[in-house]
């Protein structure tokens, strides 16, 4: 009676778990997550947690600057429990320098959106500002905007040049800060495998 054998092929290396960090206070620990073949891990100091990717309820991805921060972009994970995680692309390195992580944020979204996708879950895939905050900005954005070029008008009538000249760049600079801010966080939806480009650092 002949013999049989079964011959299988040893196990592939597992592919390293990619990571990102970054600190979101000057004095505190750095915040750590690790996206693990089942679940976004998380560590910050003496805490950690898990949170699997099937059971992520919503994800955010925005454009959020904050003071010293003008090209920061944030993401929030809600998961199925424990507290909702935050992922920033820019970290604090000294009392006056921010450090920017454009390329390893950009790529750590796109990896944890597509396995977030790839679980089989039905999570809320939002972009930008909630629309009860989005609209409300937008009227105030405009009227702001329009009240400046009044006042430019006003000055340039009874030529005040200089008053006229310091309005109009006033206002040229908070177009291209508002106006970026709300055209980058207007209300939207993605898939999990097309993470908009607009959400995102440039690669």
């Amino acid at each position: 009676m002949e013999s049989s054998a079964t011959v299988t092929e040893p196990p592939r290396e597992a592919a390293a778990d990619l990571v990102y960090a970054y600190k979101p206070s000057l004095m505190g620990a750095a915040l750590e997550f690790r996206l693990a073949p089942e679940a976004l891990e998380w560590r910050k100091g003496g805490y950690s947690g898990r949170a699997p990717y099937g059971r992520i309820r919503r994800i955010r991805v925005a454009f959020r600057p904050m003071t010293m921060q003008t090209s920061r972009f944030l993401t929030e994970v809600w998961p199925g429990d424990g507290p909702k995680l935050q992922i920033a692309s820019t970290s604090w390195k000294s009392m006056v320098a921010q450090e920017r992580f454009d390329a390893a944020y950009r790529a750590f979204v796109i990896e944890l959106c597509r396995r977030v996708g790839a679980a089989g879950g039905t999570p809320a895939l939002d972009t930008g500002l909630p629309a009860l905050t989005y609209w409300p900005g937008v009227v105030v954005f405009a009227g702001a905007s329009l009240t400046m070029a009044g006042l430019i008008v006003r000055a340039l009538m009874v030529e005040a040049w200089s008053g006229a000249a310091f309005i109009a760049c006033f206002l040229a600079l908070f177009l291209w800060q508002a106006g970026t801010l709300f055209y980058r966080n207007r209300p939207g939806t993605f898939r999990a495998d097309a993470v908009p480009p607009h959400v995102l650092p440039k690669g």
